[in-house]
């Protein structure tokens, strides 16, 4: 098993992103013949009855993370939530799932938004390098890209 930072999360949904503030993650590649991996997100008890929701109902969970560095890429999964545990003023979510392997990396996504948005020639260019410093936010998936332009 490796255990690594979990520096950011997001859920996917149908209108785009949603962002989860983490006070502290965890990520576990528990390596197993099965690829599974098991992500804990620390945050704070007011996502409770929306994540005890969508635990009740079983549904599975498309989430988006940053893993280790806040400019590396994200890595999108497909997963469940096992257990949420109630603390004081937080909530600690377990969810396990596999990594959803995706066509595009973070460059080639990127390039399609500023080109579906206009860009072109020295422009394209310039604000290409400006977001790939910044590393804006955008759907690790090709279809969910068509509906959050990057900011």
């Amino acid at each position: 098993m490796k255990t690594f930072k979990l520096v950011s999360l997001q859920l996917v949904e149908e209108n785009g992103l949603v962002d989860i503030e983490l006070d502290d993650g965890l990520i576990i590649n528990k390596e197993d013949e099965k690829s599974n991996w098991l992500l804990e997100a620390y945050i704070d008890k007011s996502y409770l009855e929306y994540f005890k929701k969508r635990a009740d109902n079983n549904d599975e969970l498309i989430i988006q993370v940053v893993i280790t560095k806040k400019e590396n890429d994200p890595a999108a999964f497909q997963t469940k939530i096992t257990s949420i545990n109630e603390l004081e003023n937080h909530i600690s979510i377990l969810f396990e799932g596999s990594l959803k392997r995706t066509k595009n990396d973070y460059a080639e996504l990127l390039l399609q938004d500023l080109l579906g948005r206009g860009f072109k020639g020295n422009n394209l260019l310039d604000e290409f390098k400006t977001k790939m410093q910044t590393k804006p936010r955008i759907p690790a998936t090709k279809k969910e890209n068509k509906e959050t332009p990057v900011q």
